[in-house]
């Protein structure tokens, strides 16, 4: 496979002399003992010079990054990682487990480790965080999730000015690396998420339809209620009938563990008449959907290859409902069924304007 054309060189070892080297633009810069200190130091920065489109050549850029080289440099960049790694175990918990976020942490830290681990902290520049950002491109990450990494570095930092660790300019400046746009990097865009057709909604049910004995499976009980709803997977799994008040018409699951309720934002499940049916057949003591919720989305992407269709994630049956809701009865209806905090994320599911412009085109057109 061809290298990709922006990618980061690579810190490699000159077999004849044991020294580290990296080629930039077709010539080998040594950079000193392999595995030493000083050679990962060096790297670092002609990597954060190329990126940055400035010349390596150490005469060219003399003064641009003035240091004093006696002054206590503090915490290394390695360092830095591993507190703020010891910081994120013990925050970002969910019923006493790391949650997902702590693994994007450590994915968006593993680059600036591998270029920068012994760069003090405080030296940590613009460019270098252009560095990473151009590793996690060359990994193949989509542009969404790269900005999003860009991001969280950032967030380490300014989380290390407000521990006392490193001086805020140092954050302030990194605040000048732009975002990846689209169109403008060899990122991937992930395909815009789209309503399933109701033929293809059907297809998948009827292959999640399995009978052990007389029980109705749970994946396809969970399929059809969040289809019913809109809710999140996360939201539905785990819920108990306790959780719900039965007391009227329409049930109602006030959740006190959910994706916002550590902003402060209160989060409420509506269950009508075909949602109650669903919710009847399922256990009345303990959890509704004693489910996996990856082995959920693995019985849906079987069930779509059983089918020989386009493959989709569960996620896309809330997808649905905000557009069937949004055309049907208005974007306020659908903001509140899907507990969305600004109206600016429900307007962006809607096909009713497409069709409208489609059946114009076609009279007019």
């Amino acid at each position: 496979m061809p290298r990709q054309k922006n990618a980061v060189p690579s810190y490699l070892l000159h077999k004849i002399s044991g020294q580290a080297r990296v080629r930039i633009a077709g010539k080998d810069h040594l950079l000193g003992p392999y595995g030493s200190e000083e050679s990962r130091i060096k790297y670092g920065k002609l990597i954060s010079q190329s990126v940055g489109g400035l010349s390596v050549d150490p005469l060219a850029n003399r003064g641009t990054v003035p240091r004093n080289a006696e002054a206590d440099s503090g915490l290394s960049v390695s360092e830095l990682l591993l507190a703020f790694k010891r910081h994120a175990d013990g925050y970002y918990l969910k019923d006493g487990k790391p949650t997902a976020e702590v693994d994007c942490f450590n994915s968006a830290m593993r680059p600036v480790r591998e270029l920068f681990a012994f760069t003090p902290a405080r030296d940590f520049t613009p460019l270098m965080l252009k560095g990473a950002q151009q590793k996690y491109v060359d990994a193949g990450w989509s542009r969404g999730f790269c900005n999003k990494s860009t991001n969280r570095i950032r967030h380490i930092w300014k989380w290390a000015v407000g521990n006392g660790l490193i001086p805020v300019a140092t954050w302030q400046a990194l605040q000048a690396v732009p975002p990846l746009k689209a169109g403008h990097t060899a990122a991937p865009d992930h395909k815009r998420r789209e309503a399933i057709s109701d033929e293809h909604i059907e297809a998948v049910r009827s292959r999640l339809l399995l009978k052990r004995g007389q029980r109705r499976d749970r994946h396809r009980d969970l399929f059809d209620l969040m289809l019913a709803t809109g809710a999140r997977p996360s939201e539905l799994i785990g819920l108990s009938m306790a959780d719900i008040d039965q007391t009227g018409e329409i049930w109602i699951a006030d959740l006190t563990d959910h994706k916002n309720a550590h902003r402060g934002l209160s989060r409420k499940l509506f269950f009508g008449p075909k949602s109650q049916l669903i919710l009847r057949r399922c256990s009345t003591s303990g959890r509704l959907f004693p489910i996996v919720p990856r082995t959920f989305s693995e019985s849906v992407k079987a069930a779509c290859l059983a089918a020989k269709i386009p493959a989709f994630v569960p996620y896309c049956l809330r997808h649905t409902k905000a557009t069937e809701l949004r055309d049907a009865i208005g974007i306020e209806s659908a903001q509140a069924t899907l507990g969305h905090a600004q109206p600016s994320m429900t307007a962006r599911y809607s096909s009713k304007m497409d069709k409208l412009a489609i059946e114009a085109a076609k009279a007019c057109g």
